[in-house]
């Protein structure tokens, strides 16, 4: 991906976003916001694993 089409991308976001009523914004936010576990969020897939492989153990 080349500079300008990274560049076109990121306007083509940033205006969608824009776009939003601010309700819309507020709610795709916090959708985003309670389907994340913070242990996953931060630290991927290891914690699940580890998790997993107490479990089993």
């Amino acid at each position: 991906m080349s500079g300008n089409d990274y560049l076109k991308f990121m306007t083509e976001q940033i205006v969608s976003y824009i776009d939003l009523p601010p309700e819309e914004r507020k709610k795709k936010h916090n959708e985003k916001k309670s389907n994340k576990i913070i242990a996953n969020r931060w630290f991927g897939i290891l914690p699940f694993a580890y998790r997993t492989w107490r479990k089993k153990g």
